[in-house]
């Protein structure tokens, strides 16, 4: 006889590679569960039983709650150490200031944030060239930092391409572009403005996760509507904007999806552009090789 119980359980990660690239590491997110035999099933009856009669009651009842939610706690900050490194540190320290910032995150991560006309720069780009929907259903998502996908994983192909054609355009342009680790994951590839007109990061444009191949970077607000209304990518959770406490990034900071072929490619390439166009105020194209 057994007795298992699950709660909340969430999608385990693939890894497929439509490029036939294996990925590096697999992102899993396992759900809280507990197996009961019969033997221990009987255990757990008979302390139930003698706790009732032979420990104070609020004790006991006290017992009965904190232990399952110390293993929930215990499941949910082994989930958030196999998201892999990020912005927060892997340590109990940096999963308790994540559990904070949970009381502020995004209710809906597919509502763009408010327009400013008065900013600059006013208007996006990505209204000149409407891009086109995304194919199949989203992936799903978890975490705050880091926020990864845990399924449709890019292929090391597709990241290589994307951090050439990156490192191809600091080539061309060096004087106003520069390629650096990430000062907001603290990990990864990184695209930086050198005179940013909208700053984050010390000019942070974009950067890449080498684990799933997805990106964050910031977005015009017309730009997030365009990608969030064509299924291209969501709002970073913690991008709650004005509130009694500070956000830790702006309310423009969007995760794009990972790029699954040469189609998809393209797209990102031209959200990539739209990044560059908010940060610099300047349309920049950049050009994916072959």
């Amino acid at each position: 006889m057994a007795l298992t119980v699950t709660t909340e359980s969430q999608k385990l990660s693939s890894a497929d590679d439509s490029d036939g690239v294996s990925i590096n590491m697999v992102i899993r997110q396992d759900p809280f569960s507990i197996t009961l035999d019969a033997a221990a099933l009987l255990a757990v009856s008979i302390l139930l039983v003698l706790g009732m009669h032979f420990v104070d009651h609020f004790a006991f009842e006290a017992m009965i709650i904190l232990v399952p939610v110390m293993l929930l706690i215990h499941n949910d900050y082994l989930n958030f150490l196999k998201l892999g490194p990020g912005g927060t540190p892997s340590t109990p320290r940096g999963y308790a200031r994540l559990t904070f910032y949970r009381l502020f995150t995004l209710r809906d991560p597919f509502t763009p944030p408010p327009r400013n006309p008065s900013q600059v720069p006013s208007a996006g780009i990505l209204s000149q060239r409407p891009l086109l929907y995304r194919p199949g259903p989203r992936p799903s998502v978890a975490g705050l930092a880091p926020q990864r996908q845990l399924n449709q994983h890019g292929s090391l192909k597709a990241y290589n391409r994307l951090c050439a054609a990156i490192e191809s355009l600091c080539a061309r342009l060096p004087q106003k572009f520069v390629t650096a680790t990430s000062c907001l994951e603290k990990h990864g590839f990184a695209l930086f403005s050198r005179h940013p007109v909208n700053v984050c990061g010390n000019g942070e444009i974009c950067h890449l996760h080498t684990s799933d191949k997805s990106m964050h970077m910031n977005l015009h607000p017309d730009d997030i509507k365009e990608v969030l209304e064509k299924g291209w990518g969501e709002r970073h959770p913690l991008a709650f904007g004005k509130s009694w406490i500070m956000a830790p990034v702006p309310n423009t900071f969007c995760l794009i999806y990972a790029p699954r072929d040469e189609s998809d490619m393209r797209i990102v390439n031209k959200i990539i552009e739209a990044a560059i166009w908010y940060t610099t105020a300047e349309q920049v194209e950049v050009q994916l090789e072959a």
